[in-house]
């Protein structure tokens, strides 16, 4: 009798096991892969080429993407060491990488906007306008590819891996009324048509699947109460009167709004007051104060974003230990009591400073 008759090799035990995760298969080891938070994703790189691939190709995010699965960070400038993110799941912070930009820009003002998986900052080098992109897939800035109108001061949003931005000043000091469309997708940008009103200093939303600008000023005297809505199926812009009575002032910021649930909320400086938009009777409701306050500094160094579910104030404070950035947020569906708004504290940073130069709200 053969001495090896009834005796397995064993070889299979051995062999390297090339699954995603060992005893699954890749369609559900990708599927368990997906729900890793993103905070999680430079330490999932580091343990093998497959698992690293996955995430520098962006497979995982797409995936994520099909799967419904969003996490919502807070990105945020409060001083020169440059850019934090907050994982508001986790309640983590970590720093991005510096910008590899020139001085000018460095110390310039600039304005922020994240879309897709991308977060874009916009501002001025030495001989004009430019635009840096950080790539949650790549984890690193490049330059992105100009407007075809550069600009400031303008209004912009962004919904799904597009945006938009309205309206500004060139660098001549015009105020424009053109509107151009950014796809994260291909990194390109294609123009709109114009607006009815040129505007600057004002601000951009998408709500109900459309586009809308308010507020901005026409000139450095002519305060604008109108609003503007762009329909992307009829490439239309209509003129909405009176959409925003809250006129902007000299030195004011423009104006602080954020939409959720396709609910339009704001903050009237003077007051530091929120209130919502009424779409059929175009009028704001008064709903309460904020947590911070906004008419110390005309509106400027403070964030009122949406941050998924929640409305979401970003401002400084001061206190016995020192400067800190603290996150404030609010789920409007658990509605107002008393005329209160029953802020909740998300996240704390201490020693960041206490005003907010830029914040942007990226879910993915």
């Amino acid at each position: 009798m053969d001495s090896r008759e009834g005796v397995n090799d064993g070889r299979a035990r051995f062999e390297p096991d090339d699954s995603l995760l060992p005893g699954l298969i890749d369609d559900v080891a990708l599927n368990c892969l997906s729900w890793v938070s993103r905070s999680d994703y430079a330490s999932l790189s580091c343990i093998n080429k497959r698992y690293n691939k996955l995430i520098k190709t962006g497979y995982l995010y797409g995936l994520r993407k099909q799967l419904g699965i969003v996490e919502h960070w807070v990105y945020l400038v409060c001083d020169p060491r440059g850019w934090e993110a907050f994982d508001t799941e986790r309640n983590k912070w970590m720093a991005l990488p510096k910008i590899p930009c020139d001085e000018c820009f460095n110390h310039a003002d600039k304005e922020s906007l994240a879309v897709g998986s991308e977060l874009l900052v916009f501002g001025r080098e030495l001989l004009d306008f430019a635009i840096w992109k950080y790539s949650l897939t790549y984890r690193c800035w490049a330059k992105c590819q100009g407007m075809n109108r550069p600009r400031c001061l303008f209004g912009s949003g962004s919904v799904g891996s597009i945006a938009i931005v309205a309206g500004g000043s060139d660098k001549s000091g015009n105020v424009l009324k053109s509107a151009e469309l950014y796809d994260s997708l291909s990194g390109t940008w294609d123009m709109l048509p114009n607006m009815h009103t040129p505007r600057r200093l004002c601000s951009g939303f998408f709500m109900d699947g459309k586009f809308y600008v308010i507020g901005g000023m026409s000139s450095p005297t002519a305060p604008l109460t109108c609003g503007e809505e762009y329909d992307l199926e009829t490439r239309n812009w209509r003129k909405i009167e009176g959409m925003y009575p809250y006129v902007n002032r000299t030195a004011q910021a423009p104006p602080l709004v954020a939409v959720v649930d396709n609910q339009l909320y704001a903050v009237e400086h003077l007051t530091n007051m929120v209130r919502k938009y009424d779409k059929e009777k175009n009028s704001w409701d008064e709903l309460g104060r904020l947590p911070v306050r906004a008419d110390s500094s005309n509106g400027w160094g403070l964030g009122f974003k949406a941050c998924g579910d929640k409305l979401l104030v970003v401002g400084g404070q001061r206190g016995p230990e020192g400067e800190a950035i603290v996150l404030n947020s609010w789920c409007p569906k658990s509605g107002v009591k008393n005329g209160m708004i029953d802020w909740q504290v998300l996240g704390v940073k201490e020693h960041l400073g206490v005003f907010v130069y830029n914040c942007a709200v990226m879910g993915c």
